[in-house]
């Protein structure tokens, strides 16, 4: 062997560190986002909040060109390239930026986000928003009240364990013979006394917990009920003798074994759906949770607009009295803010990027679904991420990004991103119908049957086949599990 000198041409991409930064605010949500620039903020002394865009902001919000109209959507061909650049990784973003630079100088080629009426980021008058102390949890109501009943000691060790076994839905889910097991270690205790204590429990409140199975559950909300109700005794009676019938809806069965009319037992059935098959779900101690949309969609004087959400990210921009102290100091400090400087300028053009593919991804979506925000689910178009990339001129590796954890706000509702998006089912006519669609077809179908015969999955195939749709038993039934609808055996109800 010996040594040569090989010259090889070739290309290759370069992930800079500011094209990773850029990609990975891409697909941050709007939490993680906030906790990524309050971070910013804290490590970068360059970096500070731009509180005097608030006034700027309000006189934005009274412009028509504040939102982009999906009609006549407002572009800029400076800016498209920087955005897919910035986000998709397919170039550099520009080095150099103004020393002075805001977020305000940064978005005079695009529209500013802004949202309708009064609820600008610097408006004080926001809606009322409860944000009280956080409940107490199912254990601690069922503790309290075990301090107020005269256990006594070996009682109150045996209802401790007792409680610690009941979940969430107010079920214990240990049997006596764990808990006896459980507390003979230290104690010496018969499975009576556990039983005991457990009747006593069961007693408290909410009604029906500490049940170890439905049925018991709710025979012990029955049993809270006063003597003289209506078809009290009854219904105890059907649930203690004749539950699984009940569960597999033999009406006509129950109506012979208890010797009552139709009518009667629909009065007894309205009782017992009265009752909670989930008793503990009454005291809960998490809190609601609330969804932040990145966008908001509106329709005004019959045109459909797509804006950012100001609220989803606060506007940053380069501290000007340190930007200028840069000239002012010696050398070793002057490396030190020319770092922090660049990694600024760097931060606000990646959040900049990152708001312009966004609202560029959002308007196409809400282009080619107008006829869902018009109708409803059952207008949706099939839509897959090529569409949208193929529009916007971007990979659909970015438009996965931009769409994965990021919500839209409608006159519909809030939906993520994603929901736009769903596979096709070819129709007789030779068109396509969306996935979503369908499931909204199947919903309704199912909404105005005949309780007393509801629709099997192929009664149900076969009407859509009659409308066209081409769809098979099994999608069907798919679909509907994926809904949380029941199988027809399970819908059937007295009419």
């Amino acid at each position: 062997m010996k040594q040569a000198l090989q010259l090889r041409l070739g290309q290759h991409l370069t992930m800079t560190p500011q094209l990773q930064q850029a990609i990975r605010l891409l697909q941050l949500s709007t939490l993680e986002l906030q906790t990524e620039i309050q971070e910013a903020l804290d490590s970068n002394l360059m970096l500070e909040l731009d509180e005097d865009s608030n006034d700027s902001d309000n006189t934005r919000d009274n412009e028509s060109a504040t939102s982009l109209d999906v009609e006549n959507p407002v572009t800029n061909d400076n800016n498209e390239a920087s955005t897919e650049t910035s986000a998709a990784g397919e170039s550099e973003i520009p080095e150099d930026l103004p020393v002075d630079t805001s977020w305000d100088d940064i978005y005079d080629n695009i529209p500013p986000p802004s949202t309708p009426g009064s609820s600008s980021a610097g408006s004080d008058n926001r809606e009322f928003e409860y944000s009280g102390n956080p409940e107490e949890s199912l254990h601690e109501h069922l503790r309290w009240q075990m301090q107020l009943t005269p256990f006594s000691d070996t009682d109150r060790a045996i209802a401790e364990v007792i409680i610690d076994g009941i979940n969430d839905d107010g079920y214990l889910g240990m049997s006596l013979t764990d808990i006896h097991q459980a507390l003979t270690t230290d104690l010496e205790i018969d499975l009576d006394e556990i039983e005991a204590v457990m009747h006593r429990i069961q007693n408290f409140d909410p009604p029906g917990v500490g049940a170890r199975d439905l049925k018991e559950g709710l025979l012990l909300q029955l049993r809270q009920y006063p003597l003289e109700s209506p078809w009290l005794e009854t219904a105890m009676r059907l649930i203690e003798n004749h539950f699984d019938l009940l569960a597999k809806r033999e009406y006509a069965q129950l109506t012979r074994r208890l010797k009552i009319s139709e009518e009667e037992l629909k009065l007894i059935l309205q009782l017992i759906q009265s009752l909670n098959p989930r008793p503990g779900s009454q005291i809960t101690a998490s809190q609601p949770e609330y969804i932040s949309p990145d966008v908001i969609v509106s329709k005004s004087h019959d045109r459909w607009k797509v804006e950012l959400n100001p609220d989803a990210a606060p506007r940053l921009r380069v501290n000007p009295h340190y930007a200028g102290m840069i000239k002012q100091v010696n050398n070793e400090d002057n490396t030190y803010l020319k770092n922090h400087l660049q990694e600024a300028r760097w931060f606000i053009k990646s959040l900049v990027s990152r708001n312009e593919t966004l609202l560029k991804v959002a308007t196409s979506i809400v282009e080619r679904q107008t006829d869902f925000l018009e109708h409803g689910d059952e207008a949706m178009k099939a839509l897959v991420l090529h569409d949208i990339a193929e529009a916007v001129g971007m990979h659909e590796s970015t438009i996965s990004r931009v769409t994965s954890k990021k919500y839209m706000h409608t006159p519909r509702g809030i939906f993520e991103l994603k929901y736009f998006f769903s596979s096709h089912v070819s129709t007789s006519s030779g068109g396509e119908c969306s996935a979503t669609a369908i499931r909204a077809l199947i919903k309704k179908l199912i909404a105005a049957e005949n309780t007393n015969k509801p629709l099997s999955d192929s009664k149900l195939a076969t009407t859509l086949g009659e409308q066209g749709i081409n769809v098979a038993r099994r999608t069907v039934a798919k679909y509907r599990e994926a809904m949380a609808i029941p199988p027809s055996n399970e819908r059937k109800r007295l009419a």
